[in-house]
């Protein structure tokens, strides 16, 4: 077996991991290619959790420039993280993963009801959990639901997906001189207002010692790399 850096991580995906090319809706492909990155890690005897968004399928945002209730929007995008929870589930028990999806608001039909020890125990017995329903309430993005969630399951860190291998001081898409950090701390990553994350949740992080790595899961066995404490992407932390 070989030494991990990381024993139990929370996995932040983005709602458009699991979307086609035009980055709206759900492709089976697609959740089954995140479920494979996933089975990899676990079979290092990673415990694994997911928190995953629901911009592929809602975004609140526009809703709320429509004049739409901010509460009503955000109750909306976490119906929306059942949704891709339940894809994300397929996905996993498709490749021969045991998974559980726990949600937040109450789907008795479709997912357990989020409950911190049962949550814990399905980890303990070897299973995939998917955290679904953000936090349950309102104003709260689901960087924070991650934050929150990694912290109540006791993780060594959360695990920030996003489409670029890392933090730069510039965005690299339109800057090819912007600069890379292997590491920040929090109040640098508070201070420089970083898009790729929320700044609530690197608090929240900061207020309970909680690492964040954020890396491009698109890059072959970035996540393998990570948990087995090879350099990839970006930490933050003390």
């Amino acid at each position: 077996m070989p030494q991990l850096n990381y024993k139990r991580i929370l996995l932040k995906l983005g709602g458009e991991s699991l979307s086609g090319p035009t980055g709206f809706g759900i492709d089976p492909v697609r959740a089954e290619y995140m479920a494979e990155r996933i089975k990899a890690v676990r079979e290092l005897g990673v415990d694994v959790a997911v928190v995953i968004g629901a911009g592929n399928l809602w975004r609140g945002r526009e809703g709320i420039q429509k004049g739409m209730d901010r509460a009503q929007a955000d109750y909306m995008g976490m119906i929306g993280t059942v949704m891709n929870a339940l894809a994300l589930q397929d996905g996993l028990e498709r490749c021969g993963v045991d998974t559980r999806t726990l949600t937040a608001i109450e789907m008795r039909a479709v997912a357990e009801p989020y409950i911190r020890r049962r949550a814990i125990r399905h980890m303990v017995k070897g299973r995939v959990v998917l955290f679904g329903g953000g936090t349950g309430n309102p104003y709260f993005s689901t960087d924070t639901a991650g934050a929150l969630r990694a912290m109540e399951i006791d993780a060594d860190a959360m695990i920030k997906a996003t489409k670029v291998d890392g933090v730069y001081d510039d965005d690299p898409a339109t800057n090819p001189s912007a600069r890379k950090f292997d590491h920040l701390s929090y109040l640098e990553a508070l201070s420089r207002r970083l898009k790729v994350i929320d700044s609530t949740a690197v608090s929240l992080c900061m207020d309970n010692n909680l690492t964040i790595h954020v890396l491009n899961l698109w890059q072959a066995d970035s996540l393998v790399k990570a948990v087995l404490g090879e350099p990839v992407g970006t930490i933050i932390g003390r």
